[in-house]
């Protein structure tokens, strides 16, 4: 099973979308600095999760949600169901 997941940085403000196959480890290594691309914003929490039986549909959908970051398409995916405000 893989993932493609949202990070969010309260303190910074700032979103991270990845994919990965372990969830728990990846959020673990995110806040302990071992990913260089987030280290520096830490602390981060999972807002949003999709789940996929293949890397190849999660990587797919991991650049759909990176093309439309911070455009009105992410400000939807924001306020739906699967979004988690804390």
């Amino acid at each position: 099973m893989y993932y493609v997941y949202i990070l969010y940085s309260e303190p910074f403000d700032r979103f991270y979308i990845v994919h990965t196959n372990d969830l728990k480890r990846r959020l673990v290594e995110h806040n302990k600095g071992l990913t260089s691309s987030t280290k520096a914003y830490r602390p981060w929490k999972i807002v949003y999760t999709e789940k996929f039986s293949s890397r190849v549909e999660a990587y797919n959908r991991e650049k759909e949600i990176k093309s439309y970051k911070s455009g009105y398409k992410f400000q939807v995916l924001k306020k739906s169901e699967s979004w988690q405000s804390g």
